[in-house]
């Protein structure tokens, strides 16, 4: 998963709406919220309620407006004031047609702003959650990040949202603290990028906690950002008009302050995808979340800081897809389970993600469970050589039925390591076939 909903041109076709802005606040002598997060794939999967309906919103510091989408089963929300809008974001695709609305109450518990603008997209495509496995309502990002100091532990996962006025900005043991530059509701961060030819090269990156990778880079070959020789094409995510495509690679080294990574993963975007933003000023890239959560980070927005403390992340590999496999959930399906081995003893309740369950005669139950496919493959890639498809229903990896996995479990099963060797039983046309292959360095 990489790049979100991000860098939006809006069209009115309607007169507006006059409203005054309020800001989110905390309640009354609350000094801060403590959040926890899912982290789903280098991202942050938050609830919020909007009008009184309990949503899953990623947190996504590279959005300036909440956005909503995938609300097709939510009947119960409303929203107010509702006019409708022309959408241009990120993507090779043309705009669509949305909604805005204002004067809405969004609470994160002892959080709230009952006047909030949000956009909602119509189209139905528009849906990360069979992407990450778990539903997401929605993004939000900068209306929360300037009205708190948005203190960020990756390691254990949670988040406190604290009131500017009283909070003491002080440097803690081992912290370091950044100048944060603010520019059209977008935070940036400047670090040096290493090449391969030894050349520290400065950079200017949008501070993207939406995006799960590590850094995008904007091809500049007058500023030495050439694309190193050792890449592949590949996708690199969804944004608002379509898919996102370009580069993938790695590049020697990374700095930001005193810390340095080794051979970050790196993409450098096809520069299409980026027609809707007029002018990029600056901006050399992005810092993603394969990054960003190496660190125990502090956001303070009005005072152009952040603090940041290296966590157990910090030495953790880059993660490459060493199969060439995505994978999605799409729909629902039934299967059906012995309850009881060959001498009639019951077996064992095992976990799974089956909500529904029907049992039958013969100690038999049939259970409803998510149906986990392969929505691309990358060309070139071990799974792509042994002739697995887009489209392929995987039941099972290395004689684990994925149907008691979640999503992000089942592929870590393939792409554990290099050398390792993966069977996966699929349905193709209503028939059950295996294939096999060994997972590759993408580089050496």
């Amino acid at each position: 998963m990489g790049y979100f909903l991000k860098n939006i041109a809006l069209i009115i076709f309607c007169f507006p709406f006059i409203s005054f802005a309020q800001g989110f606040k905390l309640e009354k002598g609350k000094k801060f919220q403590k959040v926890k997060f899912e982290l789903i794939n280098n991202l942050m999967i938050i609830p919020v309620e909007v009008n009184g309906a309990k949503l899953s919103f990623l947190l996504d510091s590279g959005v300036s407006t909440p956005i909503l989408f995938n609300i097709s089963n939510q009947d119960s929300i409303q929203i107010k004031n509702v006019k409708e809008i022309t959408i241009k974001g990120l993507g090779e695709g043309a705009a669509m047609k949305g909604l805005s609305s204002d004067g809405n109450t969004f609470r994160i518990n002892s959080i709230a702003n009952r006047s909030q603008k949000l956009y909602v997209v119509l189209d139905k495509d528009m849906n990360f959650s069979p992407s990450l496995g778990i539903p997401v309502h929605g993004i939000i990002g900068y209306d929360l990040f300037k009205d708190f100091v948005v203190e960020i532990n990756y390691g254990a996962k949670f988040i406190k949202f604290h009131d500017p006025k009283i909070y003491e900005a002080t440097l803690k043991k081992n912290q370091e603290r950044i100048p944060l530059i603010i520019e059209n509701k977008k935070a940036y961060v400047d670090g040096k990028v290493y090449m391969g030819n030894e050349l520290e090269i400065p950079v200017r990156l949008l501070v993207d906690t939406g995006s799960s990778d590590a850094i995008w880079l904007f091809e500049d070959k007058a500023k030495g950002l050439d694309i190193p020789e050792k890449h592949y094409e590949d996708y690199l995510g969804k944004g608002l008009s379509g898919n996102i495509f370009g580069k993938r690679t790695m590049v020697e080294g990374f700095r930001l302050g005193s810390y340095s990574l080794k051979g970050p993963k790196t993409a450098f975007p096809d520069m299409e995808s980026f027609n809707s933003i007029k002018n990029l000023g600056e901006r050399n890239g992005s810092i993603g979340g394969e990054i960003l959560k190496r660190f125990n980070i502090v956001f303070n927005y009005t005072k152009n800081e952040i603090f940041i403390k290296r966590n157990s992340n910090f030495k953790t590999p880059f993660h490459y897809n060493l199969s060439g496999i995505e994978l999605m959930h799409a729909g629902m399906r039934f299967i059906a389970e012995q309850l009881t081995d060959s001498r009639g003893i019951v077996k064992g309740d095992e976990k799974s993600f089956g909500n529904v369950q029907i049992l039958m005669e013969g100690r038999t139950r049939l259970s409803l469970v998510p149906e986990i496919v392969v929505s691309s493959i990358r060309a070139g890639s071990p799974a792509y050589e042994a002739g697995l498809q887009e489209g392929d229903l995987i039941l099972t990896v290395n004689g684990k039925s994925v149907y008691k996995y979640k999503l992000q479990e089942v592929l870590q099963m393939m792409n554990e390591r290099e050398g390792k060797r993966v069977k996966l039983v699929i349905e193709r046309y209503n028939k059950d076939l295996l294939f096999s292959f060994v997972l590759k360095k993408v580089f050496k």
